[in-house]
């Protein structure tokens, strides 16, 4: 009976959103208005009939190569476009999206993340290890979603006008190889890279720091359009949002002490840079 009812909420966690429905419908909306079959369709954007089928029943998200194609012949007139990052959004963990979509219109976010590279600086050799390891394991096409929502979420670190990104990792991060060794090497070059970018901190925190505000786990401090601070926490995939005044104040004194207990930047980079030659 437990294992049961474990099943029942496993699918109900992954029932296809409501966007991809509403996604779907409206592309066989245009398609019949245009006249045409879905193998028609199908053929003239260059994909097989049964993608088609599957997208507009809403057991598949279009990727953002089909909906540009579909845009082009169907003359959707940016009706499909608009929904695309809402589409992409929606492959995400259900415990995550409330988040991602606040997430999306930040003016600035802070995060300390003791145990994983945070997903927003992840390649996708790292992303996929974590995804392929889940316990319990995940479908093929579920972990390709997932992995295909993390790195549309980096679209973040390149938005215009800049979003003023703080990344606080802990050193054990970097030695822990769960990609393998080659991938790893690429992880850390990525992160090198990644903080490079004007409006992009990494700092690590080393493991000998002794006692500091991160040892109750990982949080992220945001900032939002409308100068509202916002935090999150999440474990075990358990997410939760907080916006009371007190807990997101407390979040951002502890984020202060965090950064002032981190390796500055440039000595980051030079740790970093250490560990990818070792790799």
């Amino acid at each position: 009976m437990a294992n049961n009812s474990r099943t029942r909420r496993r699918e109900r966690d992954y029932d296809h959103p409501a966007i991809w429905v509403g996604y779907g419908k409206l592309v066989k909306l245009f398609r019949e208005r245009a006249k045409m079959t879905q193998a028609q369709l199908a053929d003239s954007i260059g994909y097989s009939c049964e993608q088609v089928a599957s997208i507009e029943q809403g057991r598949r998200p279009a990727k953002a190569a089909f909906t540009e194609a579909a845009e082009r012949v169907l003359d959707g007139r940016g009706a499909l476009a608009v929904l695309q990052e809402d589409v992409d959004r929606a492959k995400l963990p259900a415990f995550f999206r409330d988040f991602a979509v606040i997430e999306a219109e930040a003016v600035s976010r802070f995060s300390y993340d003791p145990l994983l590279v945070p997903g927003l600086l992840q390649t996708e050799e790292y992303a996929r290890a974590l995804f392929t390891a889940h316990c319990p394991p995940l479908p093929d096409e579920m972990i390709e979603q997932h992995i295909e929502a993390r790195l549309s979420r980096q679209r973040l670190l390149s938005k215009t006008p800049p979003v003023d990104l703080s990344f606080i990792i802990g050193e054990s991060v970097l030695r822990n190889a769960l990609c393998g060794r080659d991938a790893m090497r690429a992880q850390l070059e990525h992160l090198l890279k990644a903080g490079a970018q004007r409006n992009v901190e990494i700092q690590i925190m080393p493991e000998a720091v002794g006692f500091h505000p991160g040892l109750n786990g990982p949080m992220v401090l945001l900032e939002t359009l409308e100068q509202r601070q916002v935090g999150y926490i999440e474990s075990q995939e358990v997410g939760v949002v907080l916006t009371d005044p007190g807990q997101v104040s407390a979040f951002g004194l502890r984020y202060g002490k965090l950064r002032s207990q981190a390796l500055n930047a440039g000595e980051s980079a030079d740790l970093i840079e250490r560990l990818a030659g070792e790799a």
